[in-house]
């Protein structure tokens, strides 16, 4: 025969500790209010991540758009032929500076725009704490499953 928590060998003799320890806990609730301000900012990574992105893609249409066979360089004429690997290399040096900076621009201007439309918004906070009384240390689950396991 096994033991469960619920039998009455588990059960306290009296109730009256439990109804001790519920009434000693009474929560205790102080409440503030505050005036705060609020805007919508936009997300500067976001910005700077989407011109990222469209300065490789600049850097890649610049590419193959203007892209010479090393047959049409004339190097008596001082012309040097880079390979297409080459100029996307030297196009992305620039174009994924120049895509951060104005999608960077971009987001700081909307950001001083957002500033002319802030919001004043009466907040309230609440703290519950509850105190807890010095109670008997709790039943375990792992000694009644030590039990139910013999």
């Amino acid at each position: 025969m096994s033991t469960t928590p619920g039998d009455s060998s588990d059960r306290p003799v009296s109730d009256a500790p439990a109804e001790q320890s519920s009434e000693s806990s009474v929560p205790i609730e102080s409440a503030t209010s505050h005036e705060v301000p609020v805007r919508r900012v936009p997300k500067y990574q976001t910005f700077l991540l989407i011109g990222v992105i469209v300065g490789l893609v600049a850097a890649m249409i610049l590419t193959f758009a203007f892209q010479r066979s090393p047959q049409e360089i004339d190097p008596s004429s001082g012309d040097v032929y880079f390979s297409p690997g080459q100029v996307f290399g030297f196009l992305l040096l620039i174009s994924i500076p120049v895509g951060v900076a104005i999608f960077g621009l971009l987001a700081w201007i909307l950001d001083v725009r957002a500033r002319k439309k802030t919001h004043t918004v009466r907040v309230d906070k609440v703290n519950v704490r509850v105190s807890e009384p010095d109670a008997e240390a709790p039943h375990t689950a792992g000694s009644s499953d030590k039990e139910d396991n013999l």
